[in-house]
């Protein structure tokens, strides 16, 4: 847990995302006429303070991914709001757009394919630095580069080697470099550690943690391992089919889970259990299609406990315990 993290109602928002909405259309016919809408997102709303991680997390092809590029706008949202250090930054262009744009970076999922294998590791370091022009000299830019590959424990020896001669660990280490260079307000960390080594991915973790402590760095941490989420949340914000399930504390999350998705959930992360194997919740079913989503509660298909009232009505995610909010009907 982040040492910022004691009092996060009293930390600064750093970034606000509110009614967040991206629906990608379905063409068909020669016409290229629109004839249905992926809904990736449905209105997503959360606040991320100075300092947090803020973790999302959910089944694949949840939405997680696409919130978090929607926010950096890699891809535009069809609607919504995301504010940063108070500024619209939906609505910002040009100039504004790319000075914004340093105080927000990504670090992708595959450090395999995420680096140019033409560019040596200094210069992949040093693209933002080049594309933002913030150091003028090289000395300046030679500098700061090495002054990151020591941050994240990389030799300066490597400084003009390629990607192909790094193990995957190694690989990521280059990617977060390259991510904090610009020393960054908000890092989104899209599955940074799914393709490494179980062994490799608790030393990245750790190195992201110690980096946030340095730099005062706040993390959206999106992934689907419950296990990792746990070890470096301080909220944590469940998905289910573009919505938005439940947020809550890290701790409360896990020690008292409202949803029956976010139950499930818990139910299979590997852990040593004291239950009786049939008290797990298994989901049944199948995740239904994002272009043709359920009506009412998008998760009532699959749900033990659904009604119809959840068949038929949209739940509102409300405070249902004090700073945990959860979209269900069960709890209003």
């Amino acid at each position: 847990m982040s040492s910022m993290a004691a009092d996060l109602s009293s930390q600064e928002v750093v970034l606000s995302v509110r009614h967040l909405t991206k629906l990608f259309p379905v063409k068909a016919g020669l016409l290229k006429r629109t004839v249905a809408n992926v809904h990736a997102v449905e209105d997503v709303s959360f606040d991320v303070h100075r300092g947090e991680t803020f973790s999302i997390v959910g089944e694949s092809g949840c939405g997680k991914s696409t919130t978090g590029k929607c926010v950096l706008r890699l891809i535009e949202p069809t609607s919504g709001e995301v504010s940063l250090d108070g500024q619209d930054f939906l609505a910002l262009e040009g100039d504004a757009l790319t000075q914004a744009r340093r105080k927000m970076t990504l670090i992708f999922q595959d450090p395999y394919s995420s680096l140019n294998p033409r560019m040596t590791v200094a210069d992949i370091i040093a693209e933002p630095i080049d594309i933002a022009g913030t150091y003028p000299t090289k000395e300046e830019r030679d500098a700061r580069v090495e002054e990151v590959m020591g941050a994240v424990g990389l030799d300066l020896a490597f400084k003009n080697r390629y990607p192909h001669e790094f193990s995957g660990g190694q690989r990521q280490r280059i990617g977060i470099a390259r991510a904090i260079v610009l020393a960054p307000e908000v890092v989104i960390c899209d599955e940074p550690v799914s393709a490494l080594d179980v062994s490799v991915q608790a030393k990245v973790i750790n190195l992201l943690q110690e980096l946030q402590r340095e730099m005062g760095l706040s993390y959206i941490f999106i992934s689907h391992d419950l296990s990792v989420v746990k070890h470096i949340s301080d909220t944590v914000m469940v998905m289910y089919l573009g919505h938005q399930m439940e947020l809550a504390s890290k701790d409360e999350l896990y020690a008292n889970p409202l949803h029956p998705y976010t139950k499930a959930l818990l139910d299979v992360v590997p852990r040593i259990r004291t239950e009786r194997i049939q008290d797990k919740r298994i989901l049944e079913g199948d995740v239904p299609s994002p272009t043709n989503p359920p009506a009412g509660c998008c998760f009532h298909t699959r749900c033990p406990f659904a009604t119809e009232r959840c068949a038929n009505e949209v739940p509102a995610s409300h405070e249902a315990m004090p700073n945990h909010f959860c979209a269900c009907h069960l709890y209003e």
